[in-house]
């Protein structure tokens, strides 16, 4: 493993448009469901056990066979009812192939604008790690996105934040080593779980004219 390529992927100041989503935080942050860093706790852990392993599932197995990135978008499709998430997605995917062409060739052709996971794989393939480095680097995303954007939106204490996510590292390796023992499955085999709520709150947050993140 390159310890020193992963962190360059997984570190959130890559500029791949990251700090301009919330991850769905904003929207439940308006709906008084998240208040205060105990709140934040379970809305991350939700996170990791929802779409962090689904998002972890797909980018190991984009690492692990880039020649099935078209089918493994198409999963992700299915797996993402809502058309806000998915354009957010799709968004963060562009940004993030623009960043790791700048630094890797890739290892096989893919669509301008794929799902964040999906893209991620591909980077993580084309900068020599193996799927269960990408899937680390998916769920460390899933919740580091979504803290530090905690901290702007509600003013929380960003030590009180971090001592949070050093606590959930553990579920956050449980999460990936599950999601990356299932790359070579097929993908209508790979993970599906869904988190309704953050659906239903994307798509009413699509709709606000004043928002301090696009997602």
């Amino acid at each position: 493993m390159s310890l020193s390529t992963l962190l360059l992927l997984a570190d959130g100041r890559l500029p791949s448009g990251g700090h301009a989503h919330s991850g769905g935080l904003e929207a439940q942050v308006a709906a008084g469901r998240v208040k205060d860093v105990d709140d934040l706790g379970g809305f991350l852990r939700g996170k990791l056990a929802t779409s962090g392993l689904v998002s972890a599932a797909f980018a190991a197995a984009a690492c692990g066979d880039v020649n099935r990135v078209a089918e493994l978008d198409e999963g992700l499709d299915a797996r993402t009812p809502s058309p806000a998430l998915r354009k957010a997605s799709r968004a963060q995917g562009r940004a993030l192939l623009r960043a790791g062409r700048a630094m890797w060739t890739l290892l096989a052709p893919v669509s301008r604008e794929p799902h964040q996971p999906v893209a991620l794989g591909v980077l993580a393939a084309a900068a020599g790690l193996a799927p269960g480095e990408a899937a680390v680097a998916a769920a460390h995303g899933t919740i580091t996105g979504a803290a530090s954007a905690a901290v702007r939106l509600l003013g929380l204490d960003p030590y009180g934040v971090h001592a949070l996510l050093a606590r959930l590292t553990t579920e956050c390796d449980r999460i990936a080593a599950t999601a990356a023992s299932r790359y070579r499955d097929a993908v209508d085999d790979l993970p599906a779980a869904g988190a309704p709520l953050l659906d239903i709150g994307a798509e009413h947050h699509a709709t606000w004219e004043v928002r301090l993140f696009a997602s």
